[in-house]
């Protein structure tokens, strides 16, 4: 009997504790007391921030999975690295299974909230700002994700970043949603990543609105599978403010969406107005590179019916006069450099105006375009997978 009772004491002592909230207020030794929080929060936790400003001087950091990070509003609770020591991000997220929702950082050194690695991650009504508006020595990105399986960013707003708002890199089962990225140099960008949903968000005042890239030289290669739904690109006319040797600093001052090296997307039902350079920009990577995986053409990209209004009519790019009297004043909605290897590089569908320049070798100078119209291809016959997110990482926010 005496054995049966030590192994029932042994084992209440090894079960798991019940998960806990850990509540953190503003004030005197918040950054702390927060980063506390984060280190010894267990599994399934949640560390609750109450509403004020934390002033922090430091990056914060979290390792532990299952965690949630919930503030009351992207409004009212705000981590403000306004006096930030060093170049770090806000907030490095380095665990899997982990909620982010309701709180902003504001003028971080360095990224806002960054996470490497960290599976099935969710960022929700999350704000990072960069109050002086759009400078060089802004933080890069404000939402980065990155090498991730299973991630989804909604209801957040990114302003100020000098690379992109919301950046997704070499991950894979994405969803981007219902999010507002403004004043940005790329609005967001989806960079060497498959199974892409990047849906009903607003890209305004960007120097580009949605970028889709591949690009050289990473540990995560061969991104495609993306598509660009219902999101609304107006008015991206911010000059480009990335610092220099930055691959974003070539992105031309108002453009809409820009494709570039990446094998299917599908850009459909989006609404356009007022994007000078061109609304839809199809094209290849034009720097030398020495990696044999790269492929640097833009392959299999769809243009189905979307919404086109003013736009292209003051276009960012060399040999611009001569274009523009070819096209009678604006360049077309979409536009296609022409450079293929084989197959399909850009096809669209019936209602859209698409133009190729019908170029043969990336980085070919526009004088030496030969601007055709592009052929139609039915609806019928475009195909497509399924992509996005898991739906469970939309269950955590019910």
């Amino acid at each position: 009997m005496k054995r049966l009772i030590l192994a029932a004491a042994l084992l209440a002592s090894a079960a798991p504790l019940a998960a806990e909230t850990h509540r953190v207020e503003p004030g005197e030794g918040a950054a702390q007391r927060l980063q506390e929080a984060l280190i010894l929060a267990a599994p399934g936790d949640v560390i609750e921030l109450g509403a004020g400003r934390f002033t922090l001087t430091d990056g914060l950091s979290l390792d532990v999975d299952g965690v949630t990070v919930r503030g009351a509003g992207m409004d009212e609770t705000v981590l403000d690295f306004t006096t930030q020591q060093g170049a770090g991000e806000g907030l490095l997220v380095t665990s899997d299974n982990v909620t982010l929702r309701d709180f902003a950082l504001e003028n971080p050194k360095g990224d806002g909230i960054k996470s490497k690695g960290a599976d099935n991650i969710v960022y929700s009504r999350i704000r990072v700002t960069w109050t002086g508006g759009p400078l060089a020595t802004n933080g890069a990105y404000g939402i980065y994700p990155v090498e991730s399986t299973g991630v989804l960013v909604t209801g957040s707003k990114v302003s100020g970043a000098s690379d992109a708002g919301i950046y997704v890199g070499q991950s894979r089962d994405i969803t981007v949603r219902n999010n507002i990225v403004e004043a940005n140099v790329a609005g967001i960008e989806i960079e060497n990543s498959r199974n892409a949903l990047v849906e009903n968000n607003i890209a305004t005042r960007n120097t580009g609105g949605l970028l889709v890239f591949d690009l050289p030289g990473l540990p995560v290669m061969n991104g495609g599978n993306v598509i660009l739904r219902r999101n609304l690109v107006i008015d991206n006319d911010t000059p480009n403010f990335a610092p220099p040797g930055n691959i974003v600093a070539g992105v031309r001052r108002g453009t809409g969406i820009l494709v570039m090296a990446n094998d299917g997307v599908l850009i459909e039902d989006n609404i356009f107005e007022n994007n000078p350079t061109a609304h839809v920009m199809v094209v290849a990577y034009t720097q030398a590179f020495e990696d044999a995986r790269y492929n640097p053409y833009a392959r299999n990209v769809i243009v189905g019916p979307n919404t086109f209004g003013r736009g292209g009519d003051d276009p960012q790019i060399d040999g611009k006069e001569q274009l523009l009297e070819a096209f009678g004043g604006a360049l077309p909605p979409v536009m296609w450099d022409g450079v293929v290897e084989d197959g399909n590089g850009l096809m669209i569908g019936e209602g859209v105006t698409g133009w190729t320049l019908n170029l043969s070798k990336p980085g070919q100078s526009l004088a030496e375009a030969q601007p055709a119209p592009l052929d139609l291809v039915p609806l019928e016959s475009w195909g497509f997978p399924d992509v996005g997110a898991p739906a469970e990482l939309e269950a955590r926010l019910k």
